[in-house]
């Protein structure tokens, strides 16, 4: 059994789920601060790939990073460098499609903030970035933790954007997503079945930490 689908999975989901930490919480942060009717909109904006289905996300990734694509083949014209169809073009497409968790489970917990403490914070002359990364971010720590790890949990499942930019290539671009349906249609079931046990494993431990961080959170806002 080659473990490399396993290990690649890993890898992009790891590193699209660091990317979109940072970016789910600037944005939850200071979108939450702006007018409503701006953050109304641009919420739509950023949470659209969470209901478009995963093949049109891959689909609007290749117009634009495609080879023949604006952007696509400034990359390949200037540093030789081609964005689609390698391990690391899946990263586009699982950070895209996971950011939206990031990002509403972020604006959830920035939410449920006691802006009183930010102001009490304030009177005692501390500044605003103090504020944030030793008041607010600890106080919001479970529900990003669990936005986080959820994400994570998206990101290694993804299929529908990873094989459109990505595509399946053994031994380079395959996902344990991309073998499983390559396995399936090559009439090995067996091998199939067993990735499949594999993402169900994962995903129960994944999904068994997010509950166990909700639970500590109620309890927390309960003792609060």
């Amino acid at each position: 059994m080659d473990l490399f689908p396993l290990w690649n999975s890993l890898r992009i989901a790891g590193i699209s789920t660091g990317i979109i930490f940072f970016l789910g919480i600037l944005a939850a942060y200071y979108i939450a601060r702006i007018p409503r009717v701006i953050k109304g909109i641009l919420d739509v904006i950023l949470t659209l790939p969470l209901v478009l289905p995963p093949t049109v996300v891959g689909y609007l990734l290749l117009r634009f990073l495609g080879p023949k694509r604006p952007i696509g083949a400034w990359f390949l014209s200037v540093f030789g460098i081609k964005l689609t169809m390698t391990w690391w073009s899946a990263i586009f497409a699982t950070a895209v499609v996971i950011f939206p968790l990031m990002y509403r489970t972020a604006r959830g917990a920035f939410e449920s903030f006691d802006e009183t403490l930010a102001y009490s914070g304030k009177t005692l002359g501390l500044s605003g970035t103090y504020i944030f990364w030793r008041i607010r971010l600890p106080y919001c720590k479970q529900g990003i933790l669990a936005g986080t790890v959820l994400s994570f949990a998206r990101a290694l499942g993804e299929y529908g954007a990873t094989s459109m930019i990505a595509g399946y290539t053994p031994g380079r671009t395959a996902t344990i997503s991309t073998t499983v349906y390559q396995l399936w249609r090559t009439d090995n079931d067996g091998l199939a079945f067993r990735w499949v046990l594999v993402n169900m494993a994962i995903s129960f431990v994944v999904l068994l930490a997010v509950n166990m961080l909700e639970k500590k959170e109620r309890r927390n806002r309960k003792g609060g």
